[in-house]
């Protein structure tokens, strides 16, 4: 039997760079000879991206309700939990994903204000239970995260997302709601200052990654 893959996610606010060093850490496994995928919430499969796609881009131009949010992005977790994280985990292979579950904690919960608990409960029941060996923890102040976000869109040519326009005081609430669930599972979620030169946070990120593929 295959010992079971590492499942490590990468979290945080807007421009945090999360992306960026997600595929870094992948990167930097694969030169280290470990097997390894790379996922994205929510994405991941063609439920997932269909869901994207739904999520990012207000349909017809009508709001969404908060609750209609919150179950699609449960709907792309639990069909990228099955299809693609399980399955890869199992073969022994590690798997790195853009976002997870404490995504729509902060999000969904601490900025829109939903039940925090009720959150967690159908959280569990959508991923079977499954929880990351780590939770990378991008943490950056507001305004420059946004500063770097409107640096990339400026680059690649794109607007903000639905959820990019969201408020500063929303987006504030995000983070806070991202450094208490990291005071609340300190062991799996560990805070990495995002703010600092690109270098310097992959030496970090590395670093704690080595100690989980390790064990």
């Amino acid at each position: 039997m295959k010992p079971r893959g590492k499942f490590i996610t990468m979290e945080g606010p807007e421009g945090s760079g999360k992306s960026t060093h997600a595929r870094l850490l992948v990167a930097q496994l694969q030169d280290g000879g470990y097997s390894v995928i790379i996922a994205r919430e929510p994405g991941g499969t063609p439920v997932g991206e269909a869901v994207r796609r739904l999520l990012q881009h207000d349909a017809g131009g009508e709001g969404m309700a908060a609750e209609a949010e919150l179950f699609l992005f449960m709907a792309s977790r639990a069909q990228l939990v099955r299809q693609v994280i399980l399955p890869a985990l199992a073969e022994g292979v590690c798997v790195v994903c853009d976002r997870f579950a404490d995504s729509t904690t902060a999000y969904q919960g601490y900025a829109r204000g939903k039940d925090i608990e009720r959150i967690l409960t159908i959280n569990e029941m959508a991923t079977g239970g499954l929880m990351p060996d780590l939770t990378i923890l991008l943490d950056i102040d507001v305004k420059a995260g946004f500063e770097r976000l409107c640096q990339r869109n400026l680059r690649h040519g794109v607007e903000k997302d639905r959820i990019e326009r969201e408020t500063q005081d929303f987006h504030e609430r995000v983070r806070a709601g991202y450094l208490d669930l990291a005071r609340r599972w300190p062991q799996r979620i560990r805070v990495v200052d995002a703010a600092r030169d690109e270098d310097a946070v992959q030496a970090d990120i590395w670093e704690l990654a080595q100690h989980v593929i390790g064990t």
